[in-house]
């Protein structure tokens, strides 16, 4: 008979959309062969090109973490569940300070609160003597900090330095069609001093980078990290490691959600859950790859819960535990996780003592480098591809957007293969032919012409900046998503 095994949103375009795979065999390294074996795309997401499990991709059998059991060794039987988990941006941990006096208002606005045992006259003064930063005032940072400030926590930090779009407002409720163009920490912290006059908001205008993280979150109890980008993700991480402070983790994409609690004494970091980033553009952003708009605030409460039980010293927060959600089955799964020993940061001889080089740890070239840095693929602008159609040239163009983008907007004539399917129906594409690849900002499309280059296209070109440019500088009169 066969196992089951559980494939997460980001991994389903090589699985032909298929969110459960049954399979057979005796241990995890044979099912994952056999999986190979069916969806052969797989590989370059599970495996590096040594043939090694990736770092940033995670196996349950269960609940619990193979590195932690026998590894692909690890039997399995008909009546496990095997889970993949790629990365995707107890106790009580109150700081010892003078708890303030609650004023007669703030009886009566927190009265709730005050006749739960739980948290009671000394919890509400609690949490009116923290202080919380989020860093991000995004999809997770809007709900996070505005519970938050509801519950009366006394200081939030935010940290951001982008300006409000329209494209964030499904998703992004502190913000709204008014505040479309505005800073977004402008916006926000009007939002959440309007909810609760009395709360104190600082704000951090300010890319968050090895040289002013220590800085910024020192003078915090604990951070709800909000980050969209990797990079972020493991400052924050190793930042919260270095200081002591609680990282109430939260992650989101299309329908799924992560969330956990790193950096406490005794528990695992996010380093010991994700030892090593993915390759730059392996894993797509919500930006290329969608995000349901309530899903970010079902994962922001969950943060916003964590942090208030955290400073409450009340119920069991998600240490050493890793929540999972799925929207679209309307489901919650949890797996254990533990402190690794060996972790470079948490662990019991640890390497990093210091915040290093984030971009270069992630492979990733920072912008103002990435400007001036000869393209790893072969480009074409969208003024040199609107000449050629001009001319009359024999110009193939290629789509490897999704189906629902493509009914979105598009370049006449261009034939769509989503990115998952360009492998399996490269036959289709005359290699004597110019090709030039398109998706929504050329992310996308940079892999795409690199996998045809592998299969032996000599004449193909990444169109630079996508259909977005397209639409900027050669058609303003289709829509922008």
């Amino acid at each position: 008979m066969a196992t089951r095994i559980l494939i997460p949103t980001p991994l389903r375009p090589f699985t032909g959309g298929r969110d459960t795979v049954e399979l057979e065999g005796a241990t995890i390294g044979d099912l994952l062969k056999a999986l190979i074996a069916q969806h052969g795309d797989l590989r370059r997401h599970l495996y590096s090109d040594e043939g090694k499990l990736r770092n940033f991709v995670n196996i349950y059998v269960n609940d619990e973490d193979i590195r932690h059991l026998q590894r692909e060794s690890t039997p399995v039987t008909p009546k496990d569940t095997v889970t993949i988990v790629p990365s995707v941006a107890g106790g009580s941990t109150t700081v010892e300070r003078e708890t303030p006096e609650l004023t007669r208002d703030e009886i009566q606005r927190y009265s709730r609160h005050l006749i739960m045992p739980e948290v009671g006259v000394e919890g509400q003064r609690k949490l009116k003597a923290a202080r919380v930063l989020c860093v991000g005032a995004g999809g997770l940072g809007s709900p996070a900090t505005m519970y938050l400030a509801a519950a009366g926590v006394g200081t939030i930090g935010l940290v951001d330095f982008d300006t409000v779009d329209a494209s964030n407002l499904h998703r992004q409720i502190i913000y709204g069609a008014p505040d479309v163009g505005r800073r977004k920490l402008e916006a926000s912290k009007e939002r959440l001093q309007a909810m609760n006059p009395s709360l104190n908001v600082v704000t951090h205008e300010v890319a968050l980078t090895s040289k002013n993280a220590l800085d910024i979150l020192r003078d915090y109890d604990l951070v709800v990290d909000g980050t969209d980008n990797f990079q972020t993700r493991y400052l924050v991480n190793d930042a919260c490691v270095l200081l002591g402070k609680p990282n109430v983790y939260g992650s989101i994409f299309r329908f799924d959600g992560q969330a956990a609690v790193f950096a406490v004494p005794d528990g695992p970091c996010y380093r010991c859950l994700y030892p090593e980033p993915p390759p730059p553009g392996l894993v797509p952003s919500c930006a290329e790859g969608g995000v349901l708009g309530v899903l970010p605030g079902i994962i922001g409460v969950i943060q916003a819960t964590e942090a208030v039980k955290l400073i409450l010293g009340a119920g069991q927060p998600l240490v050493g535990r890793l929540l999972l959600y799925d929207a679209l089955s309307m489901k919650f799964r949890e797996l254990k996780l533990r402190r690794d020993p060996d972790c470079p940061v948490c662990g019991d001889h640890p390497t990093i003592k210091t915040l290093i080089d984030y971009d270069a740890f992630c492979g990733v070239t920072p912008p103002q480098k990435a400007a001036n840095a000869a393209p790893t693929v072969p480009e074409i602008t969208v003024e040199e591809l609107k000449a050629r159609y001009d001319r009359g040239e024999d110009v193939y163009l290629l789509d490897v957007r999704e189906p629902n983008e493509y009914q979105i907007c598009r370049i006449e004539g261009s034939k769509l293969i989503p990115l998952g399917q360009v492998a399996a129906r490269a036959g289709e594409l005359d290699p004597s032919r110019e090709l030039v690849v398109h998706c929504k900002m050329g992310g996308r499309s940079a892999k795409a012409v690199a996998l045809l280059q592998e299969r032996g296209f000599k004449n193909v070109f990444n169109l630079k900046g996508g259909i977005l440019a397209w639409i900027d500088r050669i058609d303003p009169s289709q829509p922008k998503y």
